[in-house]
């Protein structure tokens, strides 16, 4: 495929306005200006074209079987919708990239659409990746263990499950039934007995020779048949394993796969829905109430349900059911393999073509069906009405969380309800591994791929001063949002900031914020009050000097308890990881020119970092692996 942006048009943007269905659309002109410009350089190959505003910011992300036909179309403005119409309007430029075929282009544009999050598209909003169980084979003895991310590990991969909880549940049956090992590989290998888990009849103890690397090799393959679907067959291997122990009067071994006989029916008999003779499929339902959607997805996996999850895609306004359903698929599954067979309760846009797209993603035949008769339709109708009851759950939460949020907004002095909340906290102990930690919330609850960590390195900070830690995180978060949006037109802009914290740091946030001529952003300090130990005794303090508590049944202190709350979760967990990282750190790691081999040559040698940095040069020079020219840089950077 190939890119080439094209030039920005030079038009006057207030030029003469363009009248639309009774209403006027300022700088339409200009806009279809800009898209006949670039007309003027389309072929009819397929592709993605994006549209982007004055400033450069994508609007809209859409693919084409033949670029100048379907870009053509923007010029009719009278006959678009009138979400486009505006589009159009706020159009400057367009970028275009080439493909191959249009289902490269669906693929490319869904791509595109996650990467910018264009307002103009039907967005789907999920900051959560989907969790898989991964049975590594790296190993003697394969590991099985719950993954996230990219896959760096050689092994395979079950899933997508719809949450950790379901992905712990199927990995406490596999511990039952086949006692694979779940620890790390440095934990195996410096075991000298068996751990808890062997004792509760969770693991073979593979890491002390109770089991030899072919029978445990046997457990991992029934592991892996469980995971597949082939459960039946496991049962029989078990159920025949359990009589032979009987009959040689081995009634301990008999108990052992009695045990595991029960585990195992019971993770059968508790799937929410049966799906048996489905195989890997996927289920999507969607319902529609009020101008909001619900999506939800059912996954199958060997016919057992790995959980469900519920999708809320936004700026769904004039667009069709059947073009949402679409849009969020082919998104869905920019980050998700699909499976071979998607039943959906609806027949998405262009379903040959999104077909194509996944069948080329997955490397094999992929199908998408509507089903009309027999156990399917009894499925779609369990995810339509889970998509319905979700939606319907969605919307009165909603409406709670309108009238908090205009609840504070009146106890604040807010213009209006705030729409983007930032909450900031510090952490540290005695100053050491200090950071400073942003959360943000909205009306639709907490926006998690807005969350910001700052590691506090101004030299100007003191350690463990709480109020130049808050002062130096608000200066390099609000200098950042000052250069990158000096129109605060992105959306990135707060309507409110919370601070834990009582008057001083407050006063330390607002400082920081007027040294760059910032005064107009709301600000409220969240203290503990007299009583640290009690909850619903906060006291909030406003820039204007007020200090007031709320009553401590109060909705409004309630929400304001989560967010400190949340912000203190993640504040404390990145200083932890931080911490742990500190820990792994060596003064070794500092010095030019030496690697991972020739550090550990160095420690091999001496024992420890401290040792290496009190050598003399002759002991340094003596070590296996280092040469005379290392030894001297060594000992220079440590006693130069």
């Amino acid at each position: 495929m190939t890119e080439r942006p094209s030039s920005p048009n030079r038009f006057n943007e207030d030029k003469a306005t363009y009248a639309v269905r009774g209403s006027e659309l300022p700088d339409v002109d200009a806009g279809v200006a800009a898209i006949r410009e670039t007309l003027k350089t389309l072929g009819t190959r397929p592709g993605v074209y994006r549209m982007q505003d004055a400033r450069g910011d994508v609007l809209y992300v859409g693919k084409a079987r033949a670029l100048k036909n379907r870009v053509a179309n923007y010029t009719q403005v009278d006959r678009l919708p009138r979400r486009l119409q505006r589009m159009v309007s706020q159009t400057r430029s367009m970028t275009i990239v080439t493909t191959q075929s249009e289902a490269e282009a669906l693929l490319l544009e869904a791509q595109l659409i996650k990467r910018f999050r264009p307002p103009y598209n039907v967005l789907l909003r999920d900051d959560k990746s989907f969790p898989f169980i991964l049975l590594r084979e790296d190993h003697a003895f394969p590991r099985v263990q719950l993954h996230r991310g990219a896959r760096r590990y050689k092994g395979q991969y079950y899933g997508p499950f719809a949450g950790a909880g379901q992905v712990r549940k199927t990995l406490n049956a596999l511990q039952k039934l086949f006692l694979l090992r779940s620890c790390t590989d440095s934990f195996f290998a410096n075991r000298s007995r068996p751990c808890l888990l062997y004792q509760i009849r969770r693991c073979s103890a593979p890491c002390v020779g109770r089991i030899n690397e072919a029978d445990y090799a046997a457990l991992a393959q029934d592991a892996q048949d469980f995971l597949g679907g082939k459960s039946t067959a496991v049962q029989a291997r078990l159920g025949e394993a359990m009589n032979a122990a009987a009959e040689s009067l081995d009634y301990e071994m008999a108990a052992v796969y009695r045990d595991r006989l029960k585990a195992l029916t019971f993770i059968q008999g508790s799937q929410a829905i049966h799906a048996e003779g489905l195989g890997d499929a996927d289920i999507f339902a969607l319902a529609s109430r009020n101008g909001g959607m619900c999506i939800q997805a059912f996954f199958i996996r060997g016919g057992q349900n790995w959980g469900h999850r519920s999708f809320f895609p936004v700026h769904t306004a004039e667009v069709s059911e059947d073009e949402v359903l679409m849009q969020f698929m082919a998104q869905f599954y920019e980050d998700v393999p699909p499976a071979p067979l998607v039943l959906c309760d609806r027949e998405p846009a262009e379903t040959l073509l999104l077909a194509e797209a996944l069948t080329q993603k997955l490397g094999r035949k992929v199908r998408i069906e509507v089903p009309q008769r027999g156990s399917r339709v009894k499925l779609i109708k369990q995810a339509q009405r889970n998509a319905e009851e979700a939606l319907e759950r969605r919307q009165a939460e909603s409406s709670a969380q309108g009238k908090i949020l205009a609840e504070m907004a009146e106890l604040f002095g807010l213009e209006s309800p705030p729409d983007r909340i930032e909450v900031y906290d510090n952490s540290h102990i005695q100053g050491t591994n200090a950071l400073g930690a942003m959360v943000v919330a909205g009306p639709e609850g907490f926006r998690k791929s807005g969350y910001r960590k700052f590691n506090i390195k101004r030299p100007e900070t003191v350690a463990g001063d709480d109020y130049g830690m808050m002062r130096e995180v608000l200066g390099r978060r609000f200098a950042r949002a000052a250069e990158e949006d000096p129109d605060r037109d992105s959306g990135e802009w707060p309507d409110l900031v919370l601070i834990d914290g009582g008057r001083g740091q407050l006063n330390a946030a607002r400082k920081a914020l007027e040294e760059m001529g910032i005064e107009d952003v709301p600000m409220v300090g969240v203290a503990k009050g007299p009583h640290h130990g009690r909850e619903g005794r906060e006291v909030f303090h406003l820039l204007d000097g007020r200090d007031f508590q709320l009553p401590v049944n109060h909705p409004v202190l309630f929400y304001l308890q989560r967010l400190r709350d949340e912000v203190h979760r993640f504040a404390i967990g990145a200083h932890r990881q931080k911490r742990a990282k500190a820990i792994t750190v060596s003064s070794l790691d500092e010095v030019p020119g030496i690697g991972p081999a020739r550090k550990k040559a160095l420690l091999m040698h001496f024992g420890t970092a401290r040792a290496v940095r009190n050598a003399s040069l002759e002991d340094l020079q003596r070590a296996p692996g280092v040469s005379s020219v290392v030894a001297q840089t060594v000992y220079d950077y440590f006693h130069g």
